[in-house]
């Protein structure tokens, strides 16, 4: 049965970004509605485009065995979520916080939101936090 589920990803850590869009690409490959919401350092990271990228010796090394597995980025698996439907949003307070805009993240960003909605999303969803 398909569900809703809203992933609150704040790092850009190799480790984080891996584990929650490798868990957002599964639900949405399973048929579930998933919204993943950004925010600070994820948020800046996706603007700069080093969502995922290591930040550390160890993540390097957790990196590189990765590609060595031959498992896919996870850029890679936040598109693919998003070509089966998943969203990436911000809240709209946070983006000020940051100091970024909409314009900063061409098209890997597909809403800005009011708390308040990203709130109602929540509603009945399966809620995970990273």
């Amino acid at each position: 049965m398909a569900g809703r589920v809203i992933i609150f990803v704040q790092s850009a850590s190799f480790d984080v970004a891996w584990q929650s869009t490798s868990l957002g690409l599964t639900a949405a490959a399973m048929g579930d509605d998933v919204t993943f919401v950004l925010a600070f350092d994820a948020l800046r990271a996706l603007a700069r485009n080093t969502f995922g990228k290591p930040l550390n010796e160890r993540e390097a090394v957790e990196s590189a065995r990765a590609d060595g597995l031959g498992a896919p980025t996870a850029t890679r698996m936040l598109s693919e979520a998003r070509q089966m439907g998943a969203k990436v949003v911000a809240c709209d307070t946070t983006l000020k916080l940051c100091g970024l805009s909409k314009a900063d993240f061409g098209d890997r960003l597909d809403d800005v939101l009011g708390l308040a909605t990203i709130w109602r999303q929540t509603e009945g969803a399966r809620v995970l936090t990273f």
